[in-house]
């Protein structure tokens, strides 16, 4: 029997509407996405920090843990796909790079590579240190601090994994906007030396631009990358608790505020607030290592919240759907010898140099930030130091000429029997259409982004956006015009190459560009050193936990009152195992739970603003140690009965096993 809809009429007509389907969602979907989400947070306690290069600096707690952020692009039409990931790092070392790569070819084969995956740093100074393979990076941490460099490794393996398994038919659209009081220029006699007319095309001392990617799959908003170019230093040298600074509170204030995030689900919405060509620009805007106000937690809160609210801002407005061909471009330089061609200089011919570092970068920035260790003595009593040989190779003459007029204080690529830092370094550009993001490996001043994003743009005309993103995929030091260099100020003083520093980066990316641009292959002769089998760490490990006669891991020591009212802090404090023994990855030190009638909820972790884990050692011989834990009662919380519970693990001292440990407070009144 024959229906209507089944006549060669009708069946022409379904083809036809089908057809018409198809190419509609092809246009509204012109990708699969995908984007993941993992915890990458290291040793809590008694391991030094990472950025501000302090031997007092030593991690004793978590404020709020540390993520990778991982997006997925993949073209169906030319079957090409990128990577980017956000890291709370204060780098991406080429080390991690390198073990990160490795997982994934192990796991994916040729999927991911060099060439399409890029990893960026938000540039956060409050991360546990040592996870570099290079000498320089882990002076103040005694060494390698291999614990941390795999929670890194697996943690970033783990989100590109979840981004993966992710992939969906997709969109990404961008937008643009101006953010004009989360950064100041902390280097401006420097930036003051740069062209007068490009100064005035600049507009501005600080660089404004906000970028943001909104991603889609299908009708659901998924995720969010926004570029701004503000230093990871709210939080000060003095602090001590592990912390992604701003741009991980904002991170946070969106997925969990905004978007209920509670973590490790597979369909979180992940929001990445990026680093962009930051190295002159601070969050700290009274430029004493201070601002908007005194306090370095309500710094920290308001320069995220106002990179927040500007991204939301940008993200419900107009935004531009991408459309055209993913593609990528990827190769290995050697910066410390670059023939860098007259068209970039402006002064002829000219070479860069073995990486050196000048007195400035012992002297620190405009806010506040110095080194201990090379003109103070302080590494005297460092056995990491002594072991390199306590005796600093001097740079030859003409390391000085050409690193001239920087007067060289270390060469760090001349020192035996490996540099302490890299010179054979990734540059690379990720394409999403009519946008492509260009990936350095250090901290570029804005003017010297500026100049990159310029060389691209000339080089492939039919891109409408490039974005900017820093610390990505290795790391070697700071990046200044030529005209910066000449000051020698903390900026110019750490850039590794000399002079012709940035000409030889921008000569790299028209290279690469214009290989895009044609639709070449480049050759990659080159490949950086592993030096992951030539570590050392005089780090002193858990030998064992205890806790005093009588008493018992998890017990409280300090209990919660009865009753707290809203913006109070509650604090508990516990007698526990020393953190190291148990990083717990994508879990938590604690939780603050309220009862709901049938039994426990949890309504915060350490992961969270409010919350604060602090590891207090009592008797370093007996190996006793107590977990103070912290809770500042939000404004919005729901009157009830709340508890906080400490999760932790101790060395027991005769067998050498680890044992877990919980414990929980009186319960308590919130109203």
């Amino acid at each position: 029997m024959h229906t209507a809809l089944n006549t060669p009429i009708a069946r022409r007509l379904s083809l036809a509407a089908l057809l018409s389907f198809a190419s509609f969602s092809a246009a509204a979907d012109p990708y699969l996405v995908g984007r993941g989400m993992s915890d990458i947070t290291g040793e809590a306690a008694e391991v030094g920090m990472m950025g501000y290069a302090n031997l007092s600096q030593v991690a004793h707690g978590i404020h709020m843990r540390q993520r990778a952020r991982a997006f997925i692009v993949h073209d169906s039409a030319n079957n090409q796909r990128v990577v980017f990931v956000n890291n709370d790092l204060g780098m991406v070392f080429q080390g991690v790079h390198q073990a990160v790569l490795a997982q994934l070819q192990a796991k994916y084969g040729n999927l991911y590579h060099a060439g399409n995956v890029v990893l960026s740093a938000t540039h956060t100074h409050g991360g546990s240190g040592g996870f570099s393979h290079y000498a320089l990076y882990n002076f103040t941490t005694w060494g390698h601090n291999k614990r941390t460099f795999d929670a890194i490794v697996s943690g970033i393996v783990a989100a590109i994994d979840k981004a993966h398994r992710d992939l969906k038919p997709g969109s990404v659209s961008i937008g643009k906007g101006e953010l004009h009081d989360a950064s100041n220029n902390r280097s401006m006699p420097a930036f003051e030396r740069n062209p007068a007319t490009e100064r005035a095309a600049m507009g501005t001392h600080i660089d404004p631009e906000m970028t943001v990617l909104r991603f889609k799959q299908g009708n659901t908003d998924v995720g969010v990358i926004s570029w701004f170019a503000t230093h990871g230093v709210s939080m000060s040298l003095q602090n001590q608790l592990l912390t992604p600074d701003n741009k991980g509170y904002a991170a946070w204030r969106w997925e969990h505020d905004i978007k209920g995030v509670r973590y490790n689900r597979a369909d979180d919405f992940v929001a990445a607030f990026a680093q962009s060509n930051a190295g002159d620009m601070t969050p700290n805007l009274h430029l004493d290592g201070t601002g908007p106000t005194k306090n370095e937690f309500d710094n920290t809160r308001i320069i995220g919240e106002r990179q927040l609210q500007k991204a939301l801002q940008i993200y419900h407005g107009a935004l531009e759907g991408l459309s055209g061909p993913v593609d990528y471009r990827q190769k290995y330089v050697d910066f410390s010898n670059v023939t860098v061609e007259a068209r970039f200089t402006g002064a002829g011919q000219q070479r860069t140099c073995p990486a050196a570092v000048g007195s400035a970068f012992a002297a620190g920035t405009e806010d506040g930030r110095g080194l201990d260790g090379f003109n103070e003595g302080d590494l005297k009593g460092n056995p990491f130091f002594n072991f390199l040989g306590g005796v600093i190779a001097p740079a030859p003459q003409w390391v000085h000429t050409c690193q001239a007029p920087k007067p060289v204080l270390l060469a760090t690529g001349m020192q035996s029997p490996y540099p302490w830092t890299p010179e054979v370094l990734p540059v690379s550009i990720l394409r999403i259409g009519q946008m492509a993001i260009i990936a350095a490996p250090g901290e570029f001043t804005i003017t010297a982004g500026r100049r990159i994003k310029q060389t691209v743009r000339a080089a492939m005309p039919e891109l409408k956006h490039v974005v900017f993103a820093g610390y990505a995929n290795a790391y070697a030091g700071y990046v200044t015009t030529p005209e910066e260099y000449e000051a020698q100020h903390y900026e110019g003083a750490s850039t590794h190459f000399g002079k012709w520093t940035l000409p030889a980066y921008q000569q790299s990316f028209d290279e690469l560009a214009r290989a895009m641009q044609q639709g070449k292959t480049l050759l990659n002769p080159l490949a950086p050193r592993n030096l992951a089998d030539k570590q050392m760490s005089f780090q002193t490990g858990v030998v064992l936990d205890n806790v005093p006669i009588f008493k018992s891991f998890g017990q409280v020591v300090t209990d919660a009152a009865a009753n707290y009212s809203r913006g109070q802090r509650v604090y508990v404090e516990f007698w526990t195992g020393h953190p190291k023994n148990n990083l717990r990855q994508n879990g938590t030190f604690l939780e603050v739970q309220r009862w709901n009638g049938a039994g426990w909820s949890v309504v915060a972790t350490d992961s969270d603003w409010s919350t604060m884990y602090r590891w207090i050692r009592v008797d370093p011989v007996w190996g006793t140690s107590k977990a103070g834990i912290s809770w500042d009662i939000p404004a919005d919380t729901l009157p009830g009965t709340y508890r906080i519970v400490h999760y932790g693990d101790y060395k027991n001292g005769w067998n050498g096993r680890i044992y877990g440990l919980s414990g929980a407070s009186r319960h308590f009144a919130v109203n």
